[in-house]
């Protein structure tokens, strides 16, 4: 499997495991339609990745915290490549309630042992931290390893707004 970026239309989840914002198992998968139409951010993470715990989790933390209101959604997604032993769905409430997020939260495994999780092979990402944002026509319109939030809420037109990681 080659990695890289995805342009054009985000292909639907196909993530079956999902725990709400509150960390109760959900009923049904999340589907892209679930998050909303506006833009949408997808944060996918090993419980074992220390980047993920360093630079990814406090940038969506910021970023949910400052733009949830802002018409834009949130989803987290676990895909479990490498060290399964570690990476299991009951880490998906730990993760959440650590960083205090009010977000649904999915684990993505492999569908066979020379697979990838679905994420990972539908959206082209290349591992964790991973951040994908999908604009409200659908299409993926960011997709890598960190994403400045700074620089993002600038764009966004909130100039007054700086990042500082605690």
């Amino acid at each position: 499997m080659q990695f890289g970026t995805l342009n054009g239309q985000a292909p639907e989840l196909r993530v079956d495991t999902w725990i709400d914002a509150n960390g109760a198992p959900m009923d049904k998968p999340l589907r892209l339609a679930d998050m909303g139409d506006g833009y949408k951010v997808i944060y996918c993470f090993k419980h074992g990745c220390p980047n993920c715990h360093s630079r990814g989790f406090p940038t969506l933390k910021y970023l949910s915290d400052n733009l949830q209101d802002k018409g834009f959604s949130f989803a987290v997604i676990q895909t479990v490549f490498g060290d399964s032993k570690d990476n299991t769905v009951d880490k998906l409430r730990v993760n959440q309630e650590q960083y205090g997020l009010k977000l649904p939260f999915g684990h993505d495994v492999p569908l066979g042992s020379d697979r990838h999780p679905s994420f990972m092979e539908d959206y082209v990402s290349g591992g964790t931290p991973w951040f994908t944002v999908i604009d409200p026509q659908g299409d993926v319109v960011y997709a890598d390893f960190r994403i400045d939030p700074t620089r993002f809420m600038q764009a966004l037109g909130a100039d007054d707004v700086a990042f500082e990681r605690s």
